[in-house]
């Protein structure tokens, strides 16, 4: 059995529509999130869980997580059942959501872990040598006595993360930790959870919006559409499914050159570049860049792949999502 082990899982809520007007009622209407959900993690694994708002995605982690009861099906994770076993399984989980804090707003970020040791029932010992090794990883040390409210959106994220993983959880839920972080501080909340499954062999599931975040951690994706799975398998397998365009730059030594493109191919001026949009499927590349080549000598090539985001919306109308 895998270290997450999910069979025919089911969960329904009822909700209650908007009054109509002049009617003293509001009629209730049953929305299924999950709908005979089965997959397995193995311990260690760092695997990507998307799909559009309202897929079940976040349904999946509160049940995960002991915070929700499935309407029928089996879970276990790591031996426990979540919500039966509430206590003991949350020593073994650690938690982050990217718009949600758990540190304390006014109090210094050091006086919060403290009590986090202490809710956790971490050793002293274990503890002050895994905040060591947490602050260094996420650069921590200056700000350890700063308030929450003074950190930026950045720091407060790294906090976070430091904070959910201060009793070593053996798993780990990230649901859009990167939301609203600049570039740099998207490649060091990425960096380091690289080394957290790598060192610690911490198994991580990621939900996502932001696809460059799947594609820099997860070799594995899995795919949930209106409660279903509809893809579980390798990440780069996926994106070639929809991998329709790519886009080539090319700038001559003589700008006036003009190559001749098969039918029905066409360029567009960007400055003293020439841009081509063609399909891998209908023109190989080498093939076109055997044409370029044919009107003279070429200063500089580039050749982008479609945008992830871009194949992934095509992927989702495919889908019907």
């Amino acid at each position: 059995m895998s270290y997450i082990q999910v069979d025919h899982l089911r969960k329904t809520f009822t909700v209650r529509r908007k009054r109509e007007k002049d009617s003293l009622t509001r009629e209730k209407q049953q929305i299924r999130a999950l709908d005979d959900l089965s997959f397995g993690i193995d311990q260690g694994e760092m695997v990507g869980y998307i799909g559009p708002n309202g897929a079940g995605k976040s349904t999946t982690v509160k049940i995960l997580s002991g915070i929700l009861t499935p309407d029928s099906g089996s879970v276990s994770v790591g031996g426990l059942v979540p919500w039966e076993s509430r206590r003991e399984h949350v020593r073994h989980l650690g938690v982050v959501f990217g718009q949600r804090m758990q540190l304390w707003w006014d109090v210094p970020i050091l006086d919060s872990y403290s009590l986090l040791k202490d809710i956790y029932r971490v050793p002293e010992e274990a503890y002050r040598k895994r905040l060591d090794e947490l602050a260094e990883a996420l650069q921590l040390g200056p700000l350890l006595r700063t308030p929450l409210r003074l950190l930026s959106l950045g720091q407060r994220m790294r906090a976070e993360l430091c904070g959910s993983l201060l009793h070593q959880p053996e798993l780990l839920f990230l649901d859009e930790p990167t939301i609203g972080l600049d570039s740099v501080s998207k490649l060091s909340l990425r960096e380091f959870l690289q080394y957290e499954n790598q060192r610690h062999g911490t198994t991580i599931l990621l939900t996502t919006h932001d696809m460059e975040d799947i594609a820099a951690l997860c070799s594995r994706v899995m795919v949930l559409g209106h409660g279903r799975k509809l893809f579980d398998g390798d990440f780069n397998s996926l994106l070639s499914r929809y991998d329709t365009a790519r886009t080539v730059l090319v700038r001559y030594e003589d700008a006036g050159l003009v190559p001749p493109l098969p039918s029905p191919l066409s360029f567009t001026r960007e400055g003293d570049s020439l841009k081509v949009v063609y399909s891998p499927r209908e023109i190989p590349t080498a093939d076109l860049l055997a044409c370029l080549q044919q009107a003279g000598p070429i200063r500089e090539l580039i050749i982008q792949p479609q945008n992830i985001d871009h194949m992934i919306a095509e992927m989702y109308r495919e889908m019907a999502l």
